[in-house]
C-alpha cells in the first residue's frame, strides 16, 4: 500500500521529530537521548505517493522498519 508524504510526515511527529527547516525540501530532525540526531528530508509533495525507492531511504534515514512504520502510521 503507498505512502503518501503527508502520511509520512504524521508519523514524524508521533515519533517526535521536529521541522527544523522548509525550503526547496522538509528537513525533519529527532534528537535521541544520547544527544545524537537523526535528520530526514521530506518533499513539499503533500497528497502525492512516495516513489518506493525513495520511501525505504527515507525510513533508512529515520531507522525503521516498513512494519514498524505502518505499526506507528495506525497507532492514533
Amino acid at each position: 500500500m503507498p505512502v503518501t508524504y503527508d502520511q509520512f510526515r504524521q508519523v514524524l511527529r508521533k515519533l517526535g521529530y521536529e521541522l527544523v527547516r522548509s525550503r526547496k525540501h522538509e528537513t525533519w530532525r529527532l534528537k535521541l537521548p544520547d544527544g545524537t540526531e537523526r535528520t530526514v528530508r521530506v518533499s513539499h509533495q503533500h497528497g502525492k505517493d512516495i516513489p518506493p525507492p525513495i520511501f525505504a531511504e527515507m525510513l533508512r534515514q529515520i531507522g525503521m522498519t516498513r512494519d514498524a512504520f505502518e505499526r506507528w502510521r495506525r497507532d492514533p
